[in-house]
């Protein structure tokens, strides 16, 4: 239960400051969607330091939790996607990377499309 509590935290926490980015870049007249991406972005740089420190065993559990899954998932999963991606290109998992590239965006964005035919 307790891991539960620091995810929820941890998500808490990110999803603040991905809103954050948002409003504060919501007075710009943006045709792209500068916020989401330069959120993404962080949370790949802050996920990506975050691996490294717990490849070298300096992160406890509890860390992980709170900022690894907790406060980068609440920022943006798609670091956590991009994350992945790269451990199976590491390992060289070449077919499931491009498998799970491939699928993560035309699956994502036919769902985005069969959510709005849902409701009108």
């Amino acid at each position: 239960m307790q891991s539960f509590l620091l995810v929820f935290l941890g998500g808490g926490l990110g999803s603040i400051c991905r809103y954050g980015i948002a409003r504060l870049l919501k007075a710009q007249a943006w045709d792209y969607p500068l916020a989401t991406f330069l959120a993404n972005v962080l949370a790949c740089i802050i996920l990506g330091a975050l691996m490294g420190l717990s490849l070298k065993g300096d992160l406890s559990n509890t860390t992980k939790l709170i900022f690894m899954t907790g406060f980068c998932g609440g920022f943006s999963t798609f670091s956590t996607f991009s994350a992945e991606t790269f451990e199976l290109l590491q390992a060289g998992n070449y077919f499931y990377a491009l498998i799970n590239i491939g699928l993560s965006i035309i699956v994502c964005l036919i769902c985005i499309f069969i959510g709005l035919k849902m409701v009108g």
